[in-house]
This record gives C-alpha cells, structure tokens and sequence, in this order.
C-alpha cells in the first residue's frame, strides 16, 4: 500500500473490545488493577485487535539497518564500517538483540533499507545510505516516502506471515545524531537538550556533534509543520522505515513495541503524519538518552521499563516481551471470581 492509502485504513480503538478486556481484568481473582501497566497494555491490545481474546506467542522484532552521511562529521565513536558488521551478527545470532530474542521466544527480522554496502541482510534498500545533513538534505523527499513504504510492506509482510506482535528495532552508525536533530525540530528544542553521547563519546566529540546537528538544521532549514520534511531533511533511512512499521501496524490491527530514543523518534514522525497512530503503539522502556522522557511525553505514552538502557537494536522492546507473556498468563488462565465462588472486588470511589 502507499502512504496515503494505509493513512485511510487506520481507525480508532475498538472501545468495545477494550471495555470486554477490562472486565474481564476486573473478574479475575486478584485485587483490582493490581498488575498495573501489565493490565492496560493487554487492553490497550485489545483495543488494537478488535479482540479481548489475546495471543502474542507469534512475535517479530523488525531491525532497519541503515547508514548515515552525518559520520563524514566525526560523530561517533565508530566506523560506519560497523552498521554492516552488526548486521550480519543479528543473522548469525551473536548481536544483543539476537541474543534476547532467543531468550524472549521472538524471531528476529535484520532489514537493509540503506546500508552504505551489500551484506547478507535481506535487502529492501531505498538507497546506499543517507548523505550528509551538515552539507545539504540526507534524502529526498521521494527518498523518505518510499522508506516509509518499505516500513508498511515490511509490516505487512509479517502480518500475512501470522505474527501477532511487532517490535521495531535499528542498528545505523550516526543514528543518535539524525534522532537528536528531528527530535530538536519536531519538539522545538535547544539541540544540547536533545543530544547525547549515544555509542560513547568523549566530550569532545559531544561538541561536535551538537555542532553538526545546529549545522545541519540551519542549512537545510526542515519544516517543523511537516514531519516528512523534517525527515527527509536531517533524518535516516532506518528512522523512516520504522515510522512505516507504526503506520502500518496501525492500519491493519497489529500491535507495535516501540523500543528507545531512536524508536521514539521515529513513532512521533508516524504520529505527526498521522495522530491516531499514537493509540496503536506500545512504549517499552524509558531510554537513558536525554531526550527520551520529553520524546514520551510529546507521545502520551508511559513506557514500562525503567533500567537505563541505551543499547538500541530493539533490546528494549524485546526485554518487555517476557512481562507481556506473565501478564497474558494472568489473563488467560487465572480463575475468576465466579470460578471459585467469591463475591467480585467492587471499584472504590
């Protein structure tokens, strides 16, 4: 489907379905509300599916690898030599992301959408990485929508595959630097105040790269008003192929993990284009990165995790899959007060 047309298919919530789910919470024998956010996210799913009746065993952590000009600045610690390096790890299992999603029972989908070279990743690349937002836009307009497209296709794609759950993750050397600049834009705040030492950087090199953001900002002079704009401007390529995957999680009923700063970043740009997919989108962790509490608030989400991770690649949405299965344990198999004969809590006011 093209942007526009996915945008068309995204409806609200099903009330009904969240109503049932909660009810459901309330007959169940344990005090009311006591699992918390591990109670509202299986509403919240509901809402998403159309479906009290909740499954999450069949689940997907989608990885957009992408490259980023921006390194031509000096802004990271590593070489962007490294973003296919990791890449082909996640294939080979060895990669954090790989690992946890051994352990979290998730299967694991590595995506080139704009690696600077050829790996073994299955390839969906828009283009050979961005360029360099400090001298002139990092993609073209057409270049950031047909990102956004290979998001939804990718979404699509395990939809009809019978997942029942997507996770978004990024492995992109150079990403926190395109994610502080949106971030910077989008918000309308100072970029020290968006800006982080991401994968490790001295001093120093947070300087130049606050440096380089305010440089690229200037130049290039994105719309604050228009988010493909701004993306295409001093974005990357795995930004906008997960803001695809929350946008087109949105139109067809799946439910989306958001993982960290960068994942944020990339829901807000699915949000600005369009604010009902807000609704549709799960907040995993809070990350340590500066930015992240204001990037969650900006999406009135309350995240459930809060352990200081940074690591990205989608760890942080995978670590939440576990507490999702304990709470649908609760929820599908625990006795109800009228199972075992119990007059129902009632809500105090």
């Amino acid at each position: 489907m093209t942007l526009q047309e996915t945008i068309e298919q995204i409806h609200p919530l099903s009330k009904e379905a969240m109503d049932r789910a909660k009810a459901h919470w309330d007959g169940i024998a344990k005090p009311l509300h006591s699992l918390g956010k591990l109670e509202d996210v299986l509403i919240q799913i509901a809402g998403i599916t159309g479906k009290e009746e909740i499954s999450i065993e069949k689940r997907a952590l989608l990885t957009f690898c992408a490259d980023n000009g921006v390194v031509e600045e000096n802004v990271t610690q590593s070489g962007q030599e490294v973003t296919a390096t990791v890449a082909e790890n996640f294939l080979q299992e060895k990669a954090t992301a790989a690992i946890l999603c051994r352990g979290a029972h998730a299967d694991l989908f590595p995506i080139d959408i704009g690696m600077a070279r050829d790996t073994k990743v299955p390839r969906y690349k828009v283009a050979y990485g961005t360029k360099n937002m400090a001298k002139g836009p990092a993609m073209t307009r057409e270049e950031a929508v047909r990102a956004l497209e290979t998001g939804i296709a990718v979404a699509e794609e395990k939809i009809a595959a019978g997942y029942q759950l997507m996770a978004t993750g990024e492995m992109g050397i150079g990403n926190t630097t395109t994610s502080s600049a949106v971030a910077a834009v989008l918000l309308g705040k100072p970029v020290e105040d968006m800006t982080g030492r991401g994968a490790g950087l001295t001093s120093e090199g947070l300087v130049r790269k606050i440096n380089a953001i305010k440089k690229a900002i200037a130049l290039n002079n994105p719309d604050r008003s228009d988010a493909i704009d701004v993306l295409a401007k001093v974005g990357g390529l795995d930004i906008a192929g997960m803001a695809g995957v929350f946008i087109g999680g949105a139109a067809l009923g799946m439910p989306v993990v958001m993982d960290g700063f960068i994942s944020c970043v990339s829901a807000l740009i699915a949000v600005k284009i369009c604010p009902q997919v807000s609704d549709h989108i799960i907040a995993s962790h809070v990350s340590k990165e500066p930015a992240a509490q204001l990037l969650l608030k900006e999406l009135g989400k309350e995240a459930i995790i809060h352990a200081g991770m940074c690591l990205g690649e989608g760890t942080g949405a995978v670590a939440l899959f576990p507490m999702m299965d304990l709470s649908c344990a609760v929820y599908n198999s625990m006795s109800t007060f009228g199972d075992i004969n119990v007059e129902q809590y009632e809500e105090l006011k």
